[in-house]
């Protein structure tokens, strides 16, 4: 185990909608419990990625998802809350990895060798896993900021601004999971007033 060289990936979820947090997925797969089927979460049916999740839980060596919140979004910006989502993910992982792997342009600053890599969640497996992790966690995040704020639909957009999202921005102004640095809220905000 000691000359296996432990790589991360890591990848993001929800830096496109306008409600709730982002999240983010670090995962060190077992090269001897191989996965069928990873490929990048937005890919995947949401079936398939249902599938494949608790799959990636139980045979990868090591996996952690963290979050930035809606008023770190708004605080610091999107890619700034994106990167610390990211950095927390790496650094709940219960194994320290050799080496990051990150899906995207920029690493997190983890104090590990990181390299970015443009389209990583369709080249490598480790990132793929992380997109899935990253994606089915945040959506059931949203199934459950859905019952505690049924009006706005997120069960259906999970947040993202859809023209029903946008229809319910306008009727019934932003909940306390918006982000308001983001447009259409700042938008919807102002007209409700």
């Amino acid at each position: 185990m000691s000359d296996l060289i432990l790589i991360c990936g890591v990848d993001e979820a929800g830096r496109g909608p306008l409600a709730g947090p982002v999240s983010a997925a670090a995962v060190i797969l077992d090269a001897s419990h191989p996965i069928e089927g990873l490929a990048d979460s937005k890919k995947l049916s949401e079936k398939q990625r249902e599938r494949l999740a608790p799959i990636i839980r139980e045979r990868a060596l090591a996996w952690s998802v963290a979050y930035a919140e809606v008023e770190e979004i708004d605080s610091l910006n999107i890619l700034q809350a994106t990167l610390l989502a990211m950095r927390r993910a790496v650094l709940a992982l219960p194994i320290q990895p050799h080496q990051v792997l990150v899906d995207g342009l920029y690493c997190p600053q983890t104090g590990i060798p990181s390299q970015a890599i443009v389209k990583g969640d369709s080249k490598v497996a480790a990132i793929s896993a992380a997109s899935i992790l990253a994606k089915t966690a945040r959506d059931e995040l949203m199934l459950q900021m859905h019952h505690e704020f049924p009006q706005y639909g997120f069960a259906v957009h999970k947040g993202y601004p859809t023209a029903s999202h946008l229809a319910a921005l306008q009727e019934h102004g932003a909940s306390p999971i918006h982000r308001r640095s983001f447009r259409p809220v700042r938008v919807a905000l102002q007209s409700t007033r």
